[in-house]
């Protein structure tokens, strides 16, 4: 298997931008139509847990928007052969420390590349058991 070709590692990161300015702008459609439409998605958030397309779907209709001055740090896009990537992210916004933290599997299917599995996480500060 090769790792990391160049043309996957690409394709990825496009989606993965992709993904990431629907999710700034707020755009629930867009956001869940990275994802695959299926029963068989899984996305852990901070607070929240979707199994199936359907339940994100439900989800994030009712969502606030993101805190404004998002950013990112030490994204890694990682290709296993042609059809599987993992991307991983560390994330925070402009009144705070960049905290959270992202992982999403993404795989190449018939129509392109979609997050089969996504967690968002953020740690515990230092001072809570």
């Amino acid at each position: 298997m090769e790792i990391d070709r160049t043309d996957v590692v690409a394709e990825v990161t496009a989606a993965f931008v992709g993904y990431e300015q629907a999710l700034v702008a707020g755009d629930a459609e867009r956001i869940c139509g990275y994802f695959w439409d299926s029963e068989a998605t899984v996305r852990f958030g901070l607070a929240d847990h979707q199994y199936g397309l359907d339940e994100q779907r439900k989800w994030r209709a009712v969502q606030p928007p993101l805190p404004p001055g998002r950013r990112l740090v030490d994204t890694v896009v990682t290709a296993f052969g042609s059809d599987l990537a993992v991307v991983t992210t560390r994330f925070g916004y402009a009144d705070g420390a960049t905290t959270g933290r992202q992982t999403q599997t993404w795989v190449r299917l018939s129509e392109g590349w979609r997050i089969v599995t996504a967690h968002v996480s953020e740690p515990q500060s230092p001072d809570v058991g």
